[in-house]
């Protein structure tokens, strides 16, 4: 598939939600690797889903922070004190004749000074084994937390998921504008709706894309839509809001929208 098909399909969106199977999420995995273009359109959808969390979000219960606190404490006092590094005993010289005696003592003093330098050579490893330990036992609570926080996020996510009923809807174009694609998310608890205009052709000037929803058969005026922004591709953007719809289009009209369609319709897509 080509990358502007992929992008259009509506895979993404399904991917980004999680509900593609394990097959299609290694194609577009293998596919955002190799085309710059579905990666971007990947990372617009999800700002767009997270803007959409970030203004609905809902504050955790106060039992989820305590419980996490009570965590870290715990790991933390099963950390192991650092080891205490073994006393190396002295012995007495062997006091006979007197050449002997100063043998031994010569030795002793060598064997004092052996013990002394490998003794805090020791030390030393032990002291960096028990750093090392210690580093390895912070960052294990540290990936503990993290996993409980993930867990957590996955968790509200889910939720949200399946409290707004998110669903990815395409517009396809019609007979006589068949390159002409949009995408749109439509939250079916809420009714908002955010529209992807990035696949509809440039709008010729004193015209505009106005966006509508057919309820009853009927088209209600979604809104005006931009698509381009100091001549660049406008991304994803909100739209007016529909409490039920049977499906959506978009047409050209003259710039600021007409109360009813009255230009060519360039997509439509049905619920």
């Amino acid at each position: 598939m080509e990358p502007k098909e992929i992008i259009s399909s509506g895979l993404l969106e399904m991917y980004v939600l999680g509900l593609t199977t394990e097959r299609e999420s290694a194609e577009i995995r293998a596919y955002s690797a190799l085309h710059p273009e579905i990666m971007a359109e990947i990372t617009a959808i999800e700002n767009c889903l997270e803007h959409h969390a970030m203004v609905h979000s809902v504050n955790p219960a106060a039992q989820v922070k305590e419980k996490l606190f009570d965590t870290i404490v715990k790991r933390s006092a099963n950390v192991t004190e650092q080891t205490k590094a073994p006393v190396v005993p002295i012995h007495k010289p062997f006091t006979s004749w007197k050449y002997v005696a100063a043998a031994c003592i010569a030795l002793l003093l060598g064997s004092i000074f052996f013990n002394y330098t490998y003794y805090n050579k020791y030390r030393e490893a032990g002291n960096s084994i028990s750093l090392l330990e210690k580093e390895k036992t912070d960052l294990a609570l540290q990936l503990n937390t993290q996993q409980q926080l993930a867990a957590a996020m996955k968790k509200e996510d889910d939720e949200m998921r399946n409290k707004w009923k998110i669903e990815p809807v395409v517009l396809n174009g019609m007979p006589d504008a068949s390159d002409s694609k949009a995408k749109i998310l439509w939250m079916k608890n809420s009714g908002d709706v955010y529209i992807d205009p990035a696949n509809l052709p440039d709008a010729p000037d004193g015209m505009q894309y106005q966006f509508w929803g057919i309820v009853d058969g009927k088209p209600v005026d979604g809104g005006m839509i931009i698509t381009t922004t100091k001549e660049d591709k406008y991304r994803i953007q909100k739209m007016k809001s529909f409490g039920r719809a049977e499906a959506f289009a978009v047409t050209l009209e003259t710039m600021g929208g007409n109360p009813q369609p009255k230009g060519k319709m360039y997509v439509m897509g049905k619920m």
